[in-house]
């Protein structure tokens, strides 16, 4: 027998199966829930319970800390009910949700950014309009190989502006049976399915104080969306872009980033390198060095007003979010996207 669940911002309650959890079974009744890895990761689907019985399965403490739950919290990706329940989303500030997509599309462009991230861009031929905010992503999907999910790189007015279609970049894993094909075997003209956009991780377009963006590898993707997107609009406050990478074989988009720079004032790129490989000599290199969070405490002495946005790797994720929050910051100001492999989010569930 189904639950009812009472969501607050929708008029009619959703039924929920046993065993299914709350998101699930609202995006099937068409209820526009706000959600994003659909597995307990990201806490977009963050949501207060307000009576009812349910049941969390395990997810990261990344996304709900025990003191959110303790005081009524939950994901809605990893809620099953287990009597009728009353929740209601939690509001964020400029929420925006676009319609969802099916497209179909092709490689117009691949490009090796580095020695294991390759840019990949493609042409939409059939199932839009398509739109997403900046720092969004998608599940796309190769030659009948499982769906994965990439962040857009490029700006959203672009898709009707002076570059038609989407910008990827992929970096290829150990044992990342997609990541290893688009490295390897994907090839221009090749047919390839996206769907979304997801995520809540996205530019805030109202806000005026400083932004300050913290990137790590193919992290660079959705954060130069934001930037690009941000200046595109623009918008005239601070605007700081972080990226932290291990060594010089790993930076790239530098030369987009200085063309940024001497357009914009405002805007300021500083490349990190927490492990780089120096000559023979010894001879040390000319950059910043260290963990990425690590540069930004060196600098960051005002936070008065500002929204951060993160990408890429949990760990270095996990780590600037927490310094943002050591030093004051309301987490609802820190708009984070942790790129979790597919083995990370299976480790996590067998954890829990």
């Amino acid at each position: 027998m189904a639950f009812q669940v009472r969501i607050r911002q929708w008029e009619e309650p959703v039924a929920v199966e046993p065993g299914q959890t709350i998101l699930e079974a609202a995006l099937a009744q068409g209820v526009a829930y706000p959600h994003g890895c659909r597995s307990g990761n990201c806490g977009a689907c963050k949501s207060r319970l307000h009576g009812g019985e349910i049941e969390l399965a395990p997810y990261s403490e990344y996304a709900l800390t025990e003191a959110e739950r303790r005081s009524g919290l939950i994901l809605a990706c990893r809620a099953v009910p287990w009597s009728d329940a009353d929740i209601a989303w939690l509001d964020t500030d400029e929420l925006i949700v676009h319609p969802q997509r099916r497209l179909k599309c092709r490689v117009a462009g691949l490009e090796q950014a580095t020695h294991d991230i390759r840019i990949v861009r493609l042409e939409i031929l059939s199932g839009g309009p398509f739109s997403f905010s900046a720092g969004q992503y998608a599940q796309v999907k190769f030659a009948g190989l499982p769906a994965r999910d990439y962040s857009m790189a490029n700006r959203p007015d672009q898709l009707v502006t002076d570059q038609p279609g989407l910008e990827f970049h992929i970096r290829q894993l150990g044992g990342g049976t997609a990541s290893v094909y688009a490295a390897k075997q994907l090839k221009l003209g090749d047919p390839v399915s996206v769907d979304g956009p997801f995520g809540t991780s996205y530019l805030r377009a109202l806000h005026t104080g400083p932004i300050l963006a913290i990137a790590g590898g193919s992290g660079l993707a959705p954060i130069k969306s934001i930037v690009e997107t941000a200046l595109a609009q623009g918008m005239a406050q601070p605007i700081r872009l972080y990226f932290g990478v291990r060594d010089e074989r790993d930076l790239y988009g530098e030369p987009e980033m200085a063309a940024l720079e001497a357009a914009h004032p405002n805007f300021c790129f500083i490349p990190v390198l927490s492990t780089p490989v120096l000559s023979e000599g010894g001879d040390s290199t000319a950059r910043r060095t260290g963990f990425v969070h690590l540069a930004v405490a060196a600098d960051l002495d005002d936070i008065d007003g500002m929204k951060a946005y993160l990408a890429g790797p949990p760990p270095m994720v996990e780590a600037a979010a927490a310094l943002l929050a050591e030093r004051g910051m309301r987490r609802e100001d820190i708009h984070a996207d942790a790129f979790y492999t597919e083995a990370e989010k299976a480790a996590l569930g067998a954890a829990g």
